[in-house]
């Protein structure tokens, strides 16, 4: 989403390129031809948060090669504050925008933004609508997750979220409202499961529900290269003028995407040296820091259809004591079996990646006894690993030195154990 602020042009979350959570979501709609020329162009660029459909590395990676030194500039007429979710306080933000005395509302992926104390008549409010962005239930297996299960729960939780955000936009009473958030497809063929089961509420299923229930507020369902004149629309909400749409025969959906650049690069950790050395599952889980939990986790690496590799890691993981026992212990405890695809598990573990890609990318199936949800354990995975990487250059040393005490050994090249694209 870009802004334009007078002279000043204020970008929202690009994701212009490549997937998102590993090769687990992807594009919806096709970016206008000049998106990354323009992103490079804007003033400031707010990201709210490290999930990748938000900060997005490919993205990025244009932005860092062509413009490293994008400046932020703010004036007397411009003011923004970046505010927590008051559910998800480490995780989430969300952003009020002021400029020379019209207020701009974005509340992205926040579930509470706030704690729910947010400016009222706001002249507009952006937040998410789709729905979907986890793993659950979708890639639950056992006990009552049948398909039938899954696509009640999901039709339930839905309706929930259209109600909950269309009840929002009516309380906050903005004169404009836009669906932000939530525009991507699980497009890879190997996702087909998880696209047809993960139904998504529609951008204009929420506006309709929003007409309905304040139809004072005018909304927007924007497309890529339509554009929104505040000032016009704010003046006049019947102006048609106030809406620019995409120029006729432009690209809307998506129907192409570059899957194999992207899974090649994810594939290309599974023939790293660390993974020749079976030591790497306590160097990575004692680098986690993850323990004094009651739960023993057992991860198996699969192919694309989550079936087991004859030559890929089974392990078991027992986190009360950080042990890695062959069987699980008699004493009682929590279980999770997880298949994790070995592609998208060794880039994590390599790059000391969060287990979001994992989880929320679609990229594993996972079974739990009992039925219970581990906040502790999945909050560290997915929000508290270590900022630094694992010291895999230290790991191979350590291994070096067990195999052959007597050799010395040269300093080895940083890297020089995988080819990181």
């Amino acid at each position: 989403m870009e802004l334009q602020l007078g002279p000043r042009r204020f970008m929202f979350d690009p994701w212009l390129k490549g997937p998102a959570f590993a090769r687990g979501w992807w594009l919806l709609h096709e970016p206008p031809a000049d998106s990354l020329d323009r992103l490079c162009a804007a003033d400031l660029i707010y990201i709210s948060h490290m999930h990748s459909d938000h900060l997005s590395y490919p993205t990025l990676k244009v932005l860092s090669e062509r413009r490293p030194d994008v400046p932020i500039y703010i004036d007397e007429d411009l003011r923004f504050m970046i505010l927590m979710d008051g559910v998800h306080p480490e995780m989430d933000t969300c952003i009020i925008v002021e400029y020379k005395g019209h207020m701009i509302l974005n509340t992205v992926d926040c579930t509470r933004p706030n704690g729910g104390r947010l400016p009222q008549n706001v002249d507009l409010m952006m937040s998410d609508f789709a729905g979907g962005a986890s793993g659950f239930p979708m890639t639950f297996s056992g006990g009552k997750y049948s398909d039938s299960w899954k696509e009640d729960f999901i039709k339930n939780e839905r309706k929930k979220l259209l109600n909950y955000k269309a009840l929002l936009v009516k309380s906050q009473q903005p004169t404009i409202y836009c669906p932000f958030a939530g525009y991507f497809v699980e497009a890879h063929p190997s996702d087909r499961y998880i696209r047809d089961t993960n139904i998504k509420n529609s951008a204009e299923n929420l506006n309709a529900l929003i007409n309905k229930l304040a139809p004072n507020i005018k909304t927007w369902t924007p497309k890529p290269g339509s554009v929104l004149d505040l000032g016009l629309a704010l003046r006049d909400p019947t102006n048609s003028d106030a809406i620019t749409n995409p120029p006729a025969g432009a690209k809307i959906y998506k129907d192409s995407w570059d899957f194999d650049m992207y899974v090649d690069e994810l594939n290309s950790a599974i023939s790293c040296e660390i993974f020749k050395h079976q030591s790497w599952i306590q160097f990575y889980y004692t680098w986690a820091g993850f323990k004094n939990y009651n739960l023993v986790v057992r991860v198996i690496e699969t192919d694309e259809e989550f079936e087991t590799l004859t030559d890929g890691y089974d392990y078991l993981v027992d986190f009360l004591d950080l042990s890695f026992p062959t069987k699980r212990p008699d004493r009682e405890h929590s279980y999770i079996e997880v298949k994790n695809r070995i592609g998208v598990m060794r880039y994590v573990v390599l790059h000391g990646r969060l287990w979001d890609d994992l989880y929320i990318g679609f990229q594993n199936r996972i079974s739990r006894d009992p039925d219970i949800y581990h906040h502790k354990f999945w909050n560290h995975f997915q929000t508290e690993l270590p900022v630094d990487r694992p010291d895999w250059d230290q790991f191979l040393q350590q291994e070096t030195s067990i195999q052959d005490p007597d050799t010395p050994q040269e300093e080895p090249n940083k890297w020089s154990y995988c080819v990181v694209l």
